[in-house]
């Protein structure tokens, strides 16, 4: 018997090389504080060599979404492009461990393991350089029509934009999973990246169900200059939109109905990197779940302050006890 999926996840497969370092460090590397900036192999090993004490775990932003999605109990899988390298090993390995279903076949010829090299501030800010690596070999051949068509949920990360044959990977799974039943969630991940695809990105959102976006990321889809201009312009959106407001928390918009979820409180942000992620992984969790839209939001909170707390963007305690009292 065919078990079904909660959430299928896709998006660059990439491990995470983390290192705390100084403001010194920003400048001295000319690298854009809070962004995410696509360098190539040399720049990606020179970083990797200056970094204090790096550590290495398997990340991208929607790999952390499933991650997360799969402590709380999720039935999920993930599909993401590594090489037949070290970092490969290290990311397949390292996914599996948090009970995230993987199949994805690594690719023998062409680019290494894509990473990304993150540097944290001591204000708790993520600087991110990025190598994409065996991400860009995405394509349709990659998407399992199978654990597509199981999956409640299929979510896919904004930055599958910057590569061609991945975003036919979208397009394709998008057609499978609306064919078979199924919702399709988007996360925009970064302003820049929907300014460079602008078009694009406006013609997969219009056929989302939920659309995940922070305040920056909402303005340049929608083009407007503030946070309320942008959330009126996409009101007609026929699902679920999602939007992330770091301290004020989030608001929640379907149709004419809106709720604002307060942000859980946290007592130090350590690291920023992977909090829109672990929020997406509470509320897709909970809309799987059946829960209501202020639920959802309520549990995105919670999983998003936990891994504020700490470095790294997975968590380091049980999201079930943690989201227990609001499963009651």
């Amino acid at each position: 018997m065919t078990v079904e999926l909660d959430i299928l996840g896709i998006g660059n497969a990439i491990v995470d090389v983390l290192s705390k370092e100084d403001e010194s460090f920003i400048a001295a590397h000319s690298l854009t504080k809070g962004g995410m900036t696509l360098i190539d192999h040399e720049r990606a090993h020179f970083l990797h060599t200056n970094m204090t004490a790096p550590t290495a775990v398997s990340g991208g932003s929607c790999a952390n979404t499933v991650a997360c999605a799969a402590s709380l109990g999720g039935n999920v899988a993930y599909i993401g492009k590594v090489g037949d390298d070290e970092l490969g090993t290290v990311f397949m390995d390292d996914i599996r461990s948090t009970g995230v279903e993987f199949r994805s076949v690594p690719a023998v010829d062409g680019p290494g393991t894509a990473r990304s090299l993150i540097v944290v501030t001591p204000d708790g800010e993520r600087t991110m350089n990025t190598y994409l690596g065996a991400c860009v070999g995405l394509s349709p051949v990659d998407v399992d029509e199978e654990l597509v068509s199981r999956a409640k949920v299929v979510f896919f990360e904004g930055y599958l934009w910057d590569s061609p044959s991945a975003f036919d990977a979208v397009r394709q799974a998008m057609s499978i999973a609306h064919a078979a039943g199924r919702s399709v969630a988007v996360a925009l991940s970064d302003s820049e990246c929907v300014g460079r695809h602008l078009a694009a990105f406006r013609e997969t959102v219009a056929n989302a169900d939920i659309l995940f976006a922070n305040e920056a990321e909402l303005t340049a889809l929608t083009g407007m200059t503030t946070f309320e201009d942008a959330l009126r312009a996409i009101s007609g959106h026929k699902g679920v939109v999602v939007a992330t407001r770091s301290e004020k928390g989030s608001v929640i918009a379907r149709g004419d109905d809106q709720y604002e979820i307060p942000a859980e409180p946290v007592a130090q942000v350590v690291d920023s990197t992977g909090a829109g992620d672990a929020y997406a992984a509470g509320f897709l969790y909970g809309h799987t779940q059946g829960h209501d839209l202020p639920t959802c939001g309520r549990l995105g909170s919670v999983v998003a302050s936990e891994v504020l707390s700490h470095l790294g963007s997975r968590p380091l305690v049980s999201l079930v006890e943690l989201c227990a009292p609001i499963l009651r």
